[in-house]
């Protein structure tokens, strides 16, 4: 039996309970939404060694970004050229982005960095999985 595939979907907007530490380590997808509702979205990142979220703004999300497991380095700004806050983050810290600000996570460590991320409002469509970065920079475009 496969537990990631029957687990690792979206469940929203149904209610649901489960293991945020053992499902955001299980996921080997770049990201995969477990659960999207109206005003709020859970996405499951593993970003590879040397990987990158990229930079990115979102005008109109707020964002909040938990390391499960790994090393990241975390930069956030008002301007692209200009981004003021840059911090090592590992299994003890969480970020968050507001709307307009620049950011972007790199796993700085020596194995898949496993983060999970809220968005309000969702910010991907319902049922989102995608196994590659480049999957989600072309679905971006």
């Amino acid at each position: 039996m496969n537990t990631q595939n029957e687990t690792l979907r979206d469940h929203g907007p149904e209610p649901y309970a489960f293991n945020i530490d053992r499902l955001t380590k299980l996921n080997d997808n770049y990201r995969t939404a477990l659960w999207t509702g109206e005003n709020l979205q859970l996405t499951l990142m593993s970003i590879p060694v040397g990987g990158e979220i990229g930079l990115e703004i979102h005008t109109d999300t707020d964002q909040f970004i938990r390391v499960e497991s790994g090393l990241a380095l975390a930069e956030m700004g008002a301007e692209k050229d200009a981004l003021t806050l840059r911090q090592r983050l590992d299994d003890r810290y969480a970020i968050m982005v507001p709307a307009g600000t620049w950011h972007n996570v790199t796993n700085i460590g020596t194995e898949p960095l496993k983060v999970y991320t809220l968005y309000a409002p969702p910010h991907h469509p319902h049922g989102t999985i995608q196994k590659t970065k480049a999957e989600a920079d072309a679905a971006e475009h």
